[in-house]
């Protein structure tokens, strides 16, 4: 599975950039989201729960920043397992493009999940990998815009 989008925010991109890498906007924004706990300066713990259809499917896993260029780009990389949902594991490239006082941030999303969670189609992952993906990425332009993320 393949997602592509941008998010125009009105905020600088040291703003954007500021709520892309602090925890706690994060954890607000990333829909589901249970917990998020920083192991180190690039490695995240993370649980969530998903709605797929009408089942509540919960995650554990660990996510990875890498290729960071500070405050351009970086890619987040991540896997989760549910005990007997099967397993999801993906990545995003995030481009943070500086546009007069607001901030184009334009990401490309690959993705692939196996297991029991697979038997739910491609079109209803989908469906719900870009609800997700448009839910958190425009928290993350109103966090920014509205100066949550302080750190």
């Amino acid at each position: 599975m393949d997602l592509t989008g941008e998010e125009r925010i009105a905020a600088p991109r040291e703003a954007v950039w500021r709520a892309l890498n602090d925890i706690e906007t994060l954890k607000a924004c990333i829909p589901g989201c249970e917990s998020l706990e920083k192991r180190t300066a690039t490695e995240i713990d993370a649980a969530l729960g998903v709605r797929l259809g009408p089942v509540k499917v919960r995650f554990h896993g660990e996510l990875e920043l890498s290729n960071l260029n500070p405050p351009v780009s970086y890619t987040i990389s991540g896997a989760g397992k549910g005990s007997i949902a099967g397993f999801v594991h993906g990545s995003a490239d995030v481009v943070l493009i500086e546009d007069g006082g607001e901030t184009v941030l334009i990401y490309a999303i690959r993705g692939d999940a196996g297991g029991e969670i697979a038997q739910f189609g491609t079109r209803l992952l989908s469906s719900t990998s870009r609800k997700l993906a448009d839910r958190f990425f425009s928290s993350i332009g109103k966090a920014a815009s509205d100066g949550r993320s302080e750190t």
